[in-house]
């Protein structure tokens, strides 16, 4: 038997060479070209094998990008000079100040030498034993002899320093100006060099220092700290990431791509839920990481993801206005432009045959936000606006000029004509739908709205913008509350089909506020700052947050920021654009006369007498026009209830108001009343007629909106 410990070794690569192996026939077995050297037992192989790497850089393959690069360097070098020539006068008295400096360390440094101190020890010694033993007069005549030759080094020293310095200011002062500059330069110098400290800089940092480095090693170690990448065994490497792309430099921060290592057990969207801890290893804010899945159609699958780190908060900086401003027309059919992300791409978004859903907390840019959809609908003459403001503030008043229905306030009378509208919707909605199911299969293949059956058939898009909700739900009774809540997902879910576009918004979007199933409904959704990952998924929809869409990260300096999911796994962080209510007010008016010349001016916009008085360029009292809009929906109103109407539209203007101060207003502005007593269901209180307000308005007006 043979021991264990003389067996020959296992070979798991095949032996290709027949003398090595016994009553073995040479048989010559061809191979492709290559394989002497791809063979595993080749210990040639990684040395023999060709770098898969270009030999020349990128920049230097062509002669146009040899040229545009030597261009760039030559634009570079101009720059610096100009930055660093302007600013000249202050490097000279740094310079002055650094030498300064140095010159007092160098007499700091040079006065052992000039006070002889390498005799000073000697002469202390000696002083210290003559104290002692006073009686010795060898000790007396050393302390003497040493104490004199101190004396003369110091004369000699200090001598040979000063005719030095006078000798070379006197030379200094005689020569011409180049050389006492050339000499200046020379002292400066090296005194500014011996004066300089580890944090001095004598010249300005022309570009903005780059606050975040990132590379291969940093992004595995925050991995690993997150739990996302396994620690290494004891002699074996720790797994990392492939990187398919960078860490490279992109705009103002790193761009990486990576895959997860396989037997980890982790994915993409364990990455994406750990942004936060991500941000803290690599030192930045999580506002600042921007992840994202890549997804199968653009090369990725489950364990690749898209990073980008920012140097700085990508969403703070300059406004960027919205287009829509200057536009003079716009199709609804095209995406909207609603803003841009942190790299500055622009978003858009199309919203046919799609529901928003708008929410956030006060003052963080939600409404303005929303009206940017709206206003898009403005520059398209054949869409038909119908909007409600639970607020009954000035955000929406400039809708007046256009929309067909305009509720405002959250008051008995607007939470009625809420209903209506509602009412009215739902019964254009099957109107619709019983026309299209009429049409044939050639007009009207999918059963849905096209633009060629809003032209032909004159059913113009439907834009349904509710704002603030929440104001609506908490004023209405239980029973009223149930039929505007069955009545709106009824317009989301089976809407966009007949051309209704749904836009709502709230500020509190709980179960109490707005119910899950109207918010479950809506595809689009968009959420500035809110108080936590809880708030946002309401919002977002369950388990954003968890996916990366989180807007409890963002901040008060954050207006008019927010972030929107498009999709089940589709969500971006986006800077709205921004659209003032000066610019808002505008494009209403630009959209009701677009809609005079295609004959769609309809509705509340056809029959208000303010909107039609803007529009022929005559002045209403601003009085009038408030108190107008205030009893948009009441014949009649008490006084009370008209002067809180009115400090919700304007606050800094009719605060202060009474009931004497507004009668005398009014009668100013031309407004005659024929009873100063009302009565409202029953009850008799002062007040005002609706009519004798639009008697105050000019009579031709009167006359154009069928007064």
């Amino acid at each position: 038997m043979v021991s264990e410990e003389h067996l020959p070794p296992l070979r798991l690569v095949k032996d290709f060479d027949s003398a090595s192996v016994p009553d073995t026939p040479s048989v010559e077995v061809p191979s492709p070209e290559g394989e002497a050297v791809d063979r595993p037992d080749n210990p040639l192989a990684d040395w023999l094998s060709v770098p898969d790497a270009p030999v020349v850089p990128v920049w230097a393959r062509s002669r146009s990008s040899v040229v545009a690069n030597v261009a760039a360097l030559g634009r570079l070098t101009w720059w610096h000079t100009r930055y660093h020539g302007i600013r000249t006068p202050k490097y000279l008295l740094k310079a002055v100040a650094l030498a300064a400096r140095g010159f007092f360390r160098a007499c700091v440094g040079l006065w052992p030498t000039l006070s002889a101190r390498d005799h000073s020890a000697a002469v202390r010694a000696l002083q210290a034993r003559v104290k002692g033993h006073p009686e010795d007069v060898d000790l007396a005549v050393r302390l003497q002899v040493a104490h004199a030759e101190r004396t003369r080094a110091r004369r000699w020293r200090f001598g040979a320093a000063a005719v030095a310095v006078a000798a070379a200011a006197t030379g200094v002062a005689l020569s011409p100006p180049l050389v006492q500059a050339g000499v200046a330069v020379a002292v400066i110098t090296p005194l500014a060099y011996l004066g300089r400290g580890k944090e001095t800089r004598l010249l300005d940092q022309a570009a903005p220092p780059i606050r975040v480095d990132m590379s291969a090693q940093q992004l595995n170690d925050a991995l690993r700290a997150a739990g996302l990448l396994k620690a290494g065994k004891e002699g074996q490497d720790a797994p990392r990431v492939s990187c398919s792309m960078g860490p490279v430099r992109d705009g103002r921060g790193w761009a990486v791509i990576f895959d997860l290592p396989r037997g980890g057990g982790k994915t993409a969207s364990d990455v994406l839920a750990k942004r936060e801890v991500i941000a803290q290893e690599l030192g930045v804010d999580e506002i600042q990481v921007i992840m994202s899945r890549v997804r199968a159609a653009k090369g990725g699958n489950a364990g690749r993801v898209s990073m980008w780190v920012a140097d700085d908060d990508p969403y703070l900086g300059p406004l960027n206005p919205s287009p829509l401003e200057t536009a003079e027309r716009f199709s609804i059919w095209d995406p909207v432009p609603f803003g841009q992300d942190a790299r500055g791409t622009r978003v858009e978004l199309p919203v046919m045959w799609q529901s928003m859903f708008f929410g956030g907390l006060p003052r963080r840019g939600k409404t303005f936000s929303q009206r940017l959809l709206t206003a898009a609908g403005l520059l398209d003459a054949y869409v038909r606006h119908y909007v409600a403001d639970g607020k009954g503030g000035a955000d929406w008043m400039p809708m007046k000029a256009v929309a067909h229905r305009l509720v405002m306030g959250a008051e008995d009378d607007a939470i009625e004509a809420l209903k209506a509208m509602l009412a009215e919707l739902l019964a254009e909605m099957e109107r619709r739908f019983a026309l299209l199911r009429d049409l044939p299969t050639s007009v009207c293949p999918e059963g849905k709205l096209t633009p060629d059956i809003v032209a032909k058939y004159d059913l113009p898009v439907i834009f349904v913008t509710i704002d603030e909700l929440q104001e609506y739900f908490t004023a209405m009774e239980r029973d009223d509350r149930e039929q505007v809540i069955n009545d709106l997902c009824r317009i989301a879910r089976r809407g966009p089909a007949a051309g209704f576009i749904s836009n709502f918004a709230s500020q509190r979007p709980d179960a109490d506020s707005v119910p899950t199933k109207l918010r479950e409904i809506i595809t689009i959704r968009y959420s500035t700052q809110v108080v936590d990952r809880a708030s946002s998924d309401m919002v977002l929809g369950k388990g954003k947050a968890a996916q990366g869409a989180d807007a409890s990260v963002l901040s008060e300096e954050h207006k008019g920021v927010g972030v929107l999911v498009t999709g089940p796994a589709s969500y971006v962080t986006v800077r709205a654009d921004y659209l003032d209510g000066p610019a808002f007010a505008a494009l209403c008016r630009k959209g009701r006369a677009l809609r005079e010349a295609a004959g769609q001016l309809t509705g509340d916009a056809a029959g208000d007498v303010t909107a039609a008085a803007d529009a022929a360029g005559i002045t209403v009292p601003a009085i009038v026009s408030d108190v107008l809009e205030v009893m948009r929906h009441s014949p009649r109103m008490f006084t009370t209830d008209l002067l809180a109407g009115l400090v919700n539209i304007d606050e800094d203007t009719y605060g202060d108001y009474n009931a004497e101060q507004l009668a005398s207003a009014l009668e100013t502005a031309g407004v005659k009343r024929t009873s100063k007593q009302v009565k409202i269901s029953g009850a008799n209180g002062a007040g005002y007629q609706r009519r004798d307000i639009e008697a105050a308005v000019p009579a031709e007006i009167l006359l154009s909106v069928g007064r």
